[in-house]
């Protein structure tokens, strides 16, 4: 499900054969990208160098182009809340951001529900999101 201005032809494909429920990871450059979401993830790697593409980035474009259900974001058990999660915010204001520990996240990600993981060179800790695709409404 897809509405425009998103023209990697990889990603356009893994959107189009998601639907409603689907998840889709945005993963920083630390996250473990070959045993952090199901082997037959579509996974795809646009961390050119560190620092080039954002998850930011990512998100920004992604929020343009499917409509977001829910967002759940990887969060320290303690300690003060990551300021990417205020980028969140602001990149969805219709959306509730959820929080999940390191391991529950993980899982989270490794669903089969999980249709799309995008890497990044994010370089900040605790900046993946993992998105819920919800519904293209009828006018």
């Amino acid at each position: 499900m897809i509405r425009s201005e998103l023209l990697h032809p990889q990603i356009l494909k893994a959107l189009a054969s998601a639907g409603h429920g689907s998840k889709v990871l945005i993963a920083d450059g630390n996250y473990p990208f070959s045993t952090g979401a199901s082997p037959d993830v579509e996974r795809v790697f646009l961390n050119l160098a560190p620092g080039k593409l954002s998850v930011t980035d990512v998100l920004e474009v992604l929020a343009k182009v499917i409509p977001i259900e829910a967002a759940h974001a990887i969060a320290p058990d303690s300690g003060p809340e990551p300021s990417i999660f205020g980028e969140y915010r602001q990149l969805m204001p219709d959306v509730d951001l959820e929080t999940l520990g390191r391991f529950p996240f993980y899982e989270a990600a490794r669903s089969k529900d999980t249709a799309l993981v995008i890497a990044t060179g994010e370089q900040r800790t605790w900046a993946c999101i993992l998105l819920t695709i919800g519904l293209i409404q009828s006018k």
